[in-house]
């Protein structure tokens, strides 16, 4: 009789586990937080998080108020203590969640779950990226990315030079699953193109929208991807002119093949400096004299939105409700509310720092790039006795003996930017040191060479080169990118790692995998806490709910079923 009940008992144990063929993926889960107006982890694992001003009365899916955890962006976030059961090692994971964001952004979306240990560069995050300020560009913009860490980092990789004789791809950017290349062709007869990456260093091209020398910046903006033009003066970077004396300062929308559509010119303007988009609306600066910035209307209208105090502004970026701008003119940083400016101070010595070259936001921080220290700023922003903003620029250090910091995006967890005159690469210790990566152009008897913008595309950090005009990749342990915006609203999302690959899936359909990798070399195995809303890019701006980690991999099945609405 006992050994008959222990039969039934066996099997009844094996029907639990097992769904229309499929593991019950719940045997497992490992934790599980629903949000739904607490912290508590409904695993069974008691991993309850602790809360760190999110709001717990946030809407949820249903429409109703305590549905999910809403975040703020600027500081809230949920914890987790490490624990042995947490313990992700070497083995394959899964983590899953309903995620929600605004159509209308005014911040870095972040990241949405991470336990990263800096020190040992170990760790996995989940996140959705804006790569903005990258120099000139909106390099990628609501991109879902999944990356795993044990302290490893591969070669730099040669992928080509787009345009047969261009000095420099001036712009990338990332949008509809391509990496997209702007060029400087300065040569009698040629003009500014854009290319496609196509692997390996195969570039395809898309056409020249205009006649001027470059393809200054790029943007993805409402589902197409913008370009701004110019007549790049090829003295600032100690080269001879180019021979091309059409002006530029038009905006285009590509619409396929080489197809382009004009959206119209900058008033006054020869060349298009940065390009963002703030509020869902896309802006526009120029790069020389006079000095513009301007909101784009549709068709091929532009408004004036004014500049601070007559300044030229170059890198575009958006953080924590505001549009911030580095400056041709001074080595200042402003921020744009929506209708007019403030002057965020200067940054280190006047007399050294005569511009502002870069922005990226790094574990919730703005961190901006110089000429001629070729030092990064860190801002940091208080309010005074009358409740009135004040702000620090706080010194992290100086790149080598590098004087210019250009493009600059957190990769996986590390800040990393490009210099001039050398054309050398970075990467931030979280304090203020600096180790030098790479040196990635080695054009002889030039005075200037310029690692000059980046953008992540299939999981690697591309990098761009004056003026061999080259374009090189680099990959920080191991990721996974969906090459695409992730569209606005309540999405379902997971990630995967699984026998030696990354994958990515959007309500319950696969979007993007990692190539193949050695597990073994990868141990998790961490003592940081988990954070959900929080990482080395930005807290989180949104809403998360149904928050769940398994031990394995799930399969495709179990996530379009988790995915169901």
């Amino acid at each position: 009789m006992k050994y008959a009940l222990a039969l039934a008992a066996a099997a009844l144990a094996v029907a639990a586990v097992l769904i229309a063929g499929h593991p019950n993926p719940d045997a497992r889960m490992i934790a599980n937080w629903p949000l739904a107006g607490d912290t508590r982890d409904r695993s069974g694992n008691g991993h309850d998080a602790v809360n760190h001003g999110a709001d717990l009365q946030a809407i949820g899916r249903d429409g109703r108020a305590g549905g999910a955890a809403g975040f703020n962006g600027r500081g809230a976030f949920l914890e987790i203590a490490a624990r042995r059961s947490l313990d992700l090692g070497t083995g394959d994971f899964t983590l899953t969640a309903w995620v929600f964001t605004d159509r209308e952004l005014d911040d870095v979306p972040g990241d949405i779950a991470s336990q990263y240990d800096a020190a040992r560069r170990r760790g996995f995050r989940l996140s959705i990226k804006n790569n903005a300020g990258v120099t000139f560009n909106q390099a990628n913009y609501r991109q879902l990315q999944f990356g795993i860490d044990d302290n490893r980092a591969s070669d730099w990789i040669d992928c080509g030079r787009p345009g047969k004789n261009s000095i420099l791809a001036f712009a990338l950017a990332v949008h509809d699953g391509g990496l997209y290349a702007g060029t400087c062709e300065p040569g009698a007869g040629e003009v500014g193109r854009v290319y496609r990456y196509a692997g390996d260093a195969e570039w395809v091209d898309c056409g020249s929208p205009a006649p001027s020398n470059a393809i200054t910046s790029m943007a993805a903006y409402d589902g197409k991807l913008y370009v701004g033009t110019g007549k790049y003066r090829l003295g600032g970077s100690a080269l001879t002119e180019s021979e091309n004396t059409h002006l530029g300062g038009r905006v285009f929308r590509y619409d396929g093949g080489t197809r382009w559509t004009d959206c119209g010119q900058l008033p006054a303007a020869e060349a298009v400096s940065g390009l963002v988009v703030y509020r869902g609306r896309l802006y526009a600066g120029s790069l020389y004299k006079p000095a513009g910035f301007f909101r784009y209307e549709g068709g091929t209208k532009w408004v004036d939105c004014g500049t601070p105090g007559g300044n030229r502004v170059e890198a575009l970026g958006v953080y924590d409700g505001f549009l911030y701008a580095t400056c041709y003119d001074g080595g200042r940083v402003y921020r744009f509310d929506g209708a007019a400016w403030t002057d965020c101070g200067q940054l280190g010595d006047p007399q050294i720092n005569t511009q502002t070259y870069s922005l990226a936001v790094h574990a919730g921080r703005l961190y901006v790039g110089t000429w001629r220290s070729g030092r990064v700023y860190r801002m940091d922003e208080t309010a005074d006795s009358d409740g009135r903003a004040t702000f620090a620029w706080i010194d992290v250090g100086r790149l080598g003996e590098e004087l210019e910091v250009m493009g600059m995006l957190v990769h996986n967890g590390r800040l990393i930017a490009g210099t001039l005159p050398l054309a050398e690469v970075y990467e931030f210790d979280g304090q203020a040191a600096w180790r030098r990566l790479a040196r990635l152009d080695l054009t002889p008897d030039v005075k200037y060479r310029r690692a000059w913008t980046m953008a992540e595309f299939q999981g690697k950090l591309f990098t761009s080169v004056l003026p061999s005009g080259r374009v090189f990749a680099h990959e920080v342990g191991k990721n996974v990118t969906s090459d695409r915006e992730l569209t606005a609203g309540w999405r379902h999302v997971a990630a995967v790692k699984s026998a030696g690959r990354l994958e990515l899936f959007v309500d319950g359909r696969s979007v993007a995998r990692s190539e193949s990798f050695n597990p073994d070399e990868f141990n998790l195995t961490s003592d940081q806490p988990i954070r959900l809303g929080f990482g080395a890019n930005d807290y989180f701006r949104g809403r998360l709910s149904d928050m769940r980690i398994y031990r394995g991999a799930l399969d495709a099945a179990d996530i379009a079923r988790l995915a169901a609405p």
